[in-house]
């Protein structure tokens, strides 16, 4: 196995029934999981990810990955990250996203001073802005949430052109996984299936209860939301809370995923986060130090600006125009606007 892949699997061991770690998970499913993505010690290569196998670079794209490992390689530019995605030459591409990714859908961001919801949380009932995401206080007054809530409903915004390119990367079997920090269920309703997102704060798609901790769908939720009432257990009357990650709770089980999905990704990009919030934010150094990593945001933020890599590239500004530009050089355009087309379309048909 190469020698960067050992460590993933040391860690799965590690993560296995017999760890230490605070994160609560069954040991199995990762190994279930690592036994379609690593090979055998013997292999001394990666395995079958997404089935694929190992293809011819041009002279260009092998310029771009450099020869021999060496560490000694060009300043890399948003023209070669197109090119390295264009020509295939990146198959298992992972992808982090914050709140600047939806802002464009209409759904404010937490931390922007003065735009963001923690700027502009009086109208609720709460001592501090941080308490309304503090499963203490929701268990002693659940309403300031669900009011919150209420304006993240799903049908309230769409996905917006990051959204969607993200979903084309998907479509072209290049998405190995998008690590996402948004409970807005956007990535979901563009058409990236569930087997490729980690929701990693967790999402509105179910809730449960604080009592007896039965399950149910978020449909069930969103019906009292929608109608201004606390949602409670049929069973014993306990409150439901959708199953998004309040401060203090353990991440889902998914997120663990990043055990393997880092360190086999051969390409990372990042995009609308402040890379604040860990262990979200560390994830960003998880990859090896020869794969490339794309920043586009409106700030430098991060281990990107703090501990920059050779091979990182870093566009900011607006994300949709960065996102539109990346389309561009990658000729993706006209695809592009066909899905949009098609999406949109979808959407609207319902509404009618």
């Amino acid at each position: 196995m190469a020698l960067w892949g050992r460590p993933a699997v040391r860690s799965l061991r590690r993560w296995g029934p017999g760890g230490t770690s605070g994160w609560p998970f069954r040991g199995s499913f990762l190994a279930r999981f690592a036994a379609h993505v690593i090979c055998d010690e013997k292999g001394g290569h990666l395995g079958n990810v997404g089935g694929r196998r190992p293809i011819a670079f041009s002279a260009g794209v092998s310029g771009i990955l450099g020869n021999g490992g060496s560490s000694k390689k060009e300043k890399l530019s948003l023209q070669d990250i197109a090119e390295l995605i264009r020509s295939r030459a990146c198959q298992r591409v992972v992808v982090m996203v914050g709140a600047g990714i939806s802002t464009p859908s209409g759904i404010p961001d937490f931390r922007s001073p003065g735009s963001g919801r923690y700027s502009n949380l009086q109208q609720y009932d709460i001592p501090y802005p941080e308490a309304i995401f503090e499963l203490s206080f929701f268990l002693y007054n659940p309403k300031p949430f669900l009011s919150l809530a209420k304006k993240l409903y799903p049908g309230n915004h769409r996905p917006n052109v990051t959204h969607y390119f993200l979903r084309l990367l998907h479509d072209k079997g290049q998405l190995l996984r998008l690590y996402t920090q948004n409970i807005d269920g956007l990535e979901r309703a563009s058409g990236i299936p569930a087997s490729k997102l980690v929701e990693a704060h967790g999402s509105f798609a179910s809730a449960t209860c604080t009592v007896c901790r039965r399950t149910a769908p978020g449909e069930d939720f969103w019906a009292d939301v929608l109608g201004d009432r606390v949602p409670c257990c049929p069973v014993c009357s306990g409150i439901m809370k959708p199953d998004i990650v309040f401060f203090g709770e353990s991440l889902p089980e998914r997120f663990l995923l990043h055990v393997v999905d880092f360190p086999t990704a051969d390409l990372l990009l990042i995009l609308g986060t402040s890379l604040q919030v860990e262990p979200f934010a560390s994830l960003s150094e998880a990859v090896r130090s020869s794969v490339p990593r794309l920043l586009m945001n409106r700030d430098m933020v991060g281990p990107l600006a703090w501990r920059p890599r050779s091979r990182d590239v870093v566009q900011l500004g607006d994300l949709v125009h960065s996102v539109e530009r990346l389309v561009e050089l990658l000729g993706w355009t006209e695809e592009m606007k066909d899905l949009v087309r098609r999406e949109t379309g979808k959407v609207t048909g319902c509404d009618k």
